[in-house]
């Protein structure tokens, strides 16, 4: 083929690939259905890291952070507990089946912190009031990809606790469309716009409906005290559920609290902090007790809806960071390159629909070096082989064509790689060249079960000569555990 043309500045997703997660972080995909009352301990995980204390919130469970049972160790009544969130908490502690805990710093997933959200089940958002890093969106995102449950609480637009510019609204939603993993409404919904002085928000009929009709009782309806609606958006995610309505709504629009499904993770979403409120919390705050209000069913909606994320109602998701069962799955996002850059973190144009290279399948394809020039290339993705696996098997179709007439000297190479977080090679899986130049695909399959337990980011590493070109195209991946 002809040598090959593009611009040579460097482009990576913001999916960076040494940035990403530690080894060792054992993840499950899926936890056994139990009752909010079983015996399974369900990871919960606070945050308090983005200002969820500013003005006249208290979003904590305790103001003993990270463990709360520093506190108060045997807490029956909200009070032992300090923080406007502490009898959402208690009623949990209670239970025997849930372990609480706050994180008050960068969230992280796969990393070595007492709080790394590879060590629970489930994260709470309560109305976060600064925007998530880069790398913070990136963790939630492979957090609840991998299984993890993601409650996220909102209040009205402009509810601006801190002043900086931002509120929940926009911190939110943010999340979910400018991220690495993926940007393309991953949830199926958006959060309005809006700000509802007073309704009382009702469920919809479904009596089969964990989140509705749990064991921590029935939900028949919400409040709104200055909150927010969601549109929700089917088309995007056939997961999406709108349970509560705000009056007059229905379908697609005035979501007050709605449900989807992620990877093998779960989400829930609530468009007021008001009904988490219990009243109670530290000194100095105008609070609201939603929690207890007798017109609504505020509690048994927040603990059914932590129930459920954290693994309960059926035998998906749940299950962030522990040990459980595996149920098959394939890993890897945009696995056959169509959604463009999404997903993968790539050298700029390596994921391309160019008509001068051919797709095995759809339009897309990675296209590594190429150029008759001394060039390296790069594409990689970060993924979690869960602990219980005993098959991990990693696949992908390599096409190579090259200008190198050479029968006995591979002057051009891919590499193909398993690293850690911090760059360190684990493994080589193979190494080609213009050596194994053939017109068509072939498939390589390699296994991964001994990464079981591990975040890794696999890596496809093409290095060009300085004379001839060679091209190493890559289509449909895949990454099958079982």
């Amino acid at each position: 083929m002809l040598t090959r043309s593009r611009p040579r500045h460097r482009l990576t997703t913001a999916l960076a690939a040494f940035g990403l997660l530690a080894t060792g972080a054992a993840l499950q995909t899926t936890v056994s259905a139990t009752t909010a009352h079983a015996a399974t301990t369900h990871r919960i995980l606070f945050d308090d890291g983005h200002a969820e204390e500013a003005g006249n919130a208290d979003w904590i469970i305790s103001t003993s952070k990270p463990d709360p049972l520093a506190q108060d160790s045997s807490p029956s009544s909200e009070t032992d507990w300090t923080g406007a969130l502490s009898s959402w908490g208690v009623a949990l502690q209670k239970t025997g089946s849930y372990s609480l805990k706050t994180a008050t710093s960068a969230l992280t997933y796969g990393g070595s912190s007492t709080t790394d959200l590879s060590n629970f089940d489930t994260l709470v958002l309560p109305e976060p009031n600064t925007l998530f890093t880069t790398a913070e969106k990136t963790a939630i995102m492979n957090f609840v990809k991998n299984g993890g449950g993601l409650f996220m609480i909102s209040d009205h637009t402009g509810a601006d606790r801190n002043n900086d510019g931002e509120d929940a609204v926009e911190i939110l939603n943010d999340l979910m469309t400018n991220n690495s993993v993926d940007s393309t409404d991953p949830f199926g919904f958006s959060i309005d716009s809006l700000s509802i002085s007073s309704d009382h928000p009702a469920a919809i009929s479904d009596s089969t409906d964990p989140v509705l009709h749990g064991s921590f009782g029935t939900v028949t309806k919400s409040l709104i005290a200055s909150g927010t609606t969601a549109t929700l958006k089917p088309s995007d995610n056939s997961s999406v559920k709108g349970l509560l309505y705000r009056t007059g709504y229905s379908g697609n629009t005035g979501a007050f609290f709605a449900t989807s499904t992620f990877g093998s993770g779960r989400v829930a979403f609530w468009g007021d902090s008001s009904p988490i409120d219990d009243g109670t919390g530290q000194s100095g705050n105008t609070l609201y007790d939603g929690w207890n209000d007798s017109s609504a069913t505020n509690a048994a909606l927040a603990l059914n809806a932590t129930a459920w994320l954290a693994g309960d109602g059926s035998s998906s998701g749940g299950g962030g960071g522990g040990s459980g069962t595996c149920t098959a799955a394939q890993l890897l996002g945009n696995n056959g390159f169509e959604s463009g850059n999404s997903t993968w973190s790539a050298s700029s144009g390596v994921i391309t629909n160019s008509s001068s290279e051919s797709a095995r399948t759809g339009s897309y394809y990675a296209w590594l070096d190429g150029y008759g020039t001394a060039t390296t290339d790069t594409l990689s993705q970060s993924v979690t082989i869960p602990s219980d696996c005993t098959t991990a098997a990693l696949s992908f179709y390599l096409h190579v064509d090259t200008a190198e007439t050479s029968t006995s000297t591979a002057y051009d190479t891919l590499k193909v790689q398993v690293l850690n977080s911090s760059g360190t090679v684990l493994g080589t899986l193979a190494t080609y060249s213009n050596l194994n130049a053939a017109s068509g695909y072939t498939q390589r399959s390699f296994s991964l079960a001994s990464y079981a337990g591990q975040t890794v980011t696999l890596k496809f590493t093409g290095t060009e000569g300085s004379t001839l070109q060679t091209s190493f195209v890559i289509d449909d991946t895949a990454l099958n555990v079982s």
